[in-house]
């Protein structure tokens, strides 16, 4: 098998990992939304918000770091892991019990009342598990065992679901006597119903623990070791990292830990901040669709672009890849906002949390965004001046933290979802600009600004009319999609080149 072949077949493996991983993950939002209310949920929102930047803080860049250094001529690859799972095995632990420690505190921030605290303990050794887990994925990653990388990393996500379906819907069906009554006592040994949202992280905990067991190979022949002058270097070149990283967590995250703290008392009448919190949530899943193409793009286009760095036609193929990758992310655009209410009574299942579907398109939109800037970062990918990433990263951040803190007092939550908005529009239009300067592309801006436009004005129009009729309102918003795909294929669609007519 080729290399490139070769590449192709691990890209499709990863990429297939992740995506079914979160599709399974995400199938569990229905039975979420009927069984927790939105300040419940909320509990599980916020949580799983820090838990994103963490997972920065407890890796803080040593997968590519190790990546890196075991790519250098003459670096003897046993020996930095061992190195570098040493520093990792001591920073979790530090980390792990600091945080546990920090449990009240913490759980304080999202407003959680006292009694909780194994919520955060359960957190911290998540974080500690997933952690010491990932420079043995990076070591599968650079012997080129996809299928078994995948393998693990699906059967984690497997027992995370099971469980959760197992805690959260065939317990209390059991005990309640709907469903096999006869299995009542067995179930009352395992399941105590005022765990409630505490299984959702349960869960995880043990679904982490298996992941780390699974890996049980990759650990057998460590051996600790610690040197810190040799981990000097690698600390230098992976510090940096994690700042990227963090930078990037603040622009996807943040929004749901700062609404809490941000918004007014009594803001939605009769409602907690938490209760805002889990519907902003959930809602936010649905945002689901465009994240899972643009997840899938950048598992396949990455090795492309790089492939196809050295061809003297690559800036017109670069900009051709990303008018479609626009433009079929604007028909998901479309398709998705004209029919969001139907969309979300089939995942949300409880009314509470159909009041927030007004910040789907805008989140919709913010991702298409960030999708456009995941195909324009590859000029400073392809110069080695990723550095650029950093600031742009950065600068993401002032302004998701800024606009959050002006617009949650006076928007609630869609303050939140149209910062995260600005955000991603902003590092688009900055990395295209800054592309033009260090690696011109002919990308199509004009047109595809036009057409971006052309969908939020229809979007825009499917929202502010609304026929009273169901089968009215359907047709509306049918006619309204069938008219941008209409337009798309007159303007757009391939047309045979013209040929001079014989003398």
């Amino acid at each position: 098998m080729s290399v490139a072949k070769r590449l192709a077949s691990q890209t499709a493996v990863y990429g297939v990992s992740s995506i079914v991983g979160r599709v399974l993950t995400y199938l569990l939002v229905p039975f979420y939304t009927a069984a927790f209310a939105p300040a419940e949920y909320g509990v599980v929102t916020g949580l799983y918000a820090y838990v994103s930047f963490l997972n920065v803080v407890f890796t803080y860049g040593m997968e590519t770091t190790y990546f890196r250094f075991a790519n250098r001529a003459g670096t003897d690859r046993k020996d930095l892991y061992d190195r570098v799972l040493s520093l990792l095995l001591l920073s979790t632990a530090g980390l792990t019990v600091l945080l546990m420690l920090l449990a009240r505190p913490l759980l304080a921030l999202l407003e959680i009342p006292p009694g909780h605290e194994e919520y955060a303990y359960w957190v911290a050794l998540i974080l500690g598990l997933d952690a010491l887990s990932a420079i043995p994925f990076a070591r599968l990653r650079l012997e080129n065992k996809a299928r078994k990388f995948a393998g693990i990393k699906l059967a984690g996500i497997v027992v995370n679901v099971a469980l959760n379906l197992f805690f959260i819907v065939l317990c209390p069906a059991v005990m309640s006597g709907k469903w096999l009554p006869a299995l009542q006592p067995l179930v009352a040994r395992v399941y105590d119903p005022t765990m409630g949202v505490g299984y959702v992280f349960l869960s995880n905990l043990v679904a982490s623990g298996l992941t780390l067991l699974l890996l049980g190979r990759e650990l057998l022949d460590f051996r600790f070791r610690l040197n810190l002058s040799f981990l000097k270097p690698l600390l230098q070149y992976a510090f940096p990292l994690m700042l990227m990283g963090l930078a990037g967590m603040v622009n996807e995250t943040l929004d749901r830990i700062l609404l809490p703290k941000w918004l007014p008392d009594n803001f939605y009448p009769g409602q907690s901040s938490l209760t805002a919190v889990g519907i902003y949530g959930a809602c936010y899943k649905l945002s689901i669709f465009m994240q899972l193409v643009i997840q899938a793009f950048r598992y396949a286009a990455e090795p492309f672009f790089f492939s196809q760095s050295t061809e003297k036609n690559s800036p017109a193929t670069f900009a051709l890849i990303l008018k479609w990758f626009t433009l079929c992310c604007a028909v998901i655009f479309v398709g998705i906002s004209l029919n969001v209410e139907d969309i979300a009574g089939q995942f949300l299942k409880r009314p509470e949390y159909l009041q927030g579907l007004a910040v789907v398109p805008v989140l919709l939109l913010a991702n298409l965004f960030l999708g456009v800037y995941y195909n324009l970062s590859v000029w400073f990918k392809l110069t080695d001046k990723t550095y650029y990433g950093t600031y742009i990263g950065a600068g993401g951040a002032v302004l998701t933290i800024v606009l959050n803190f002006l617009l949650i007092p006076v928007l609630g939550y869609m303050g939140s979802a149209l910062a995260t908005l600005a955000c991603y529009f902003m590092m688009a239009v900055l990395c295209w600009r800054l592309g033009e300067q260090h690696f011109p592309v002919p990308y199509p801006a004009l047109r595809l600004g036009l057409w971006l436009l052309f969908a939020v004005v229809l979007v825009a129009l499917g929202q502010w009319i609304v026929p009273a009729d169901w089968w009215a309102r359907h047709a509306w918003h049918a006619g309204l999609t069938v008219l941008f795909l209409a337009a798309l294929y007159v303007v757009e669609r391939p047309r045979p080149a013209l040929t001079a007519k014989p003398a």
